[in-house]
């Protein structure tokens, strides 16, 4: 048998008849069975098969009429206004940003919550108006580590009422200490938001946005996701400026 093949039948089912035994009880059926009953009961089962198609079809179309629309496609819609930040943005993929995912169709991110700089919960709504960099990250992640500097460093350049560098801790086990590394780098500029219970990880690997840490992406002033980046970047580099400014449409 291949992998990942199975059985209808499970095994012990007593209940099934052999298929040689059905095909053989069958054929004795036929046989017994009149010329002229025999095209009756074909014409007769022909009908019903037919009319239960009509019935599906039917049921089918009325069903597609009451069903609500696809809320994705509903999204991918709503953002198509997004597509003209996006054209601006893809020939900017480059450099220290070359391997940013800049999305074709843009769409709304997974919906996730955190909380804020005082504990409050928050989501992505929260900051709708404002284009921002969302970026995952955790103490234990030494690439994460790595990459907050020049997360720091963009927030200062770039941050204001357009634009927000929202990075958000993912550690689990002891909360105080991502507070503690952010003041003893000298992280000072980016707000701390986080997800101490790891819900957000559960959320974005289902999505498949999060195969590892970092994990950062963009999200317009419309709400909608506009590119995505699974690892780390140089976010302070000259590309990345210029494709954040691109992104806010800043000259």
């Amino acid at each position: 048998m291949k992998r990942g093949a199975y059985s209808i039948v499970k095994p012990g089912d007593k209940s099934k008849k052999p298929l040689a035994l059905e095909v053989r009880c069958e054929r004795r059926h036929i046989h017994s069975m009149s010329t002229t009953q025999l095209s009756s009961t074909i014409r007769s089962r022909a009908w019903i098969a037919g009319l239960a198609a009509l019935v599906l079809a039917g049921g089918g179309a009325a069903w597609y009429g009451l069903a609500p629309r696809d809320s994705m496609v509903a999204g991918v819609a709503e953002c198509r206004t997004s597509k003209e930040t996006t054209e601006r943005l893809k020939p900017l993929a480059k450099g220290e940003v070359a391997a940013v995912g800049v999305n074709s169709a843009p769409k709304p991110p997974p919906t996730i919550a955190f909380t804020g700089p005082e504990g409050q919960p928050m989501s992505l709504a929260d900051f709708k108006g404002k284009t921002i960099l969302v970026n995952l990250w955790a103490t234990w992640c030494v690439p994460c580590r790595e990459e907050m500097p020049a997360l720091d460093k963009l927030q200062a350049e770039l941050g204001g009422p357009d634009f927000q560098v929202v990075a958000i801790n993912v550690d689990t086990r002891n909360r105080e200490k991502p507070k503690a590394w952010l003041k003893e780098n000298g992280i000072t500029n980016l707000a701390y938001h986080a997800d101490p219970e790891g819900k957000i990880l559960q959320v974005l690997q289902k999505s498949g946005h999060v195969v590892g840490l970092p994990t950062t992406f963009v999200v317009d002033a419309l709400g909608c996701e506009i590119a995505l980046l699974k690892g780390p970047a140089e976010w302070a580099s000259p590309d990345a400026v210029a494709f954040m400014k691109a992104a806010l449409n800043r000259s």
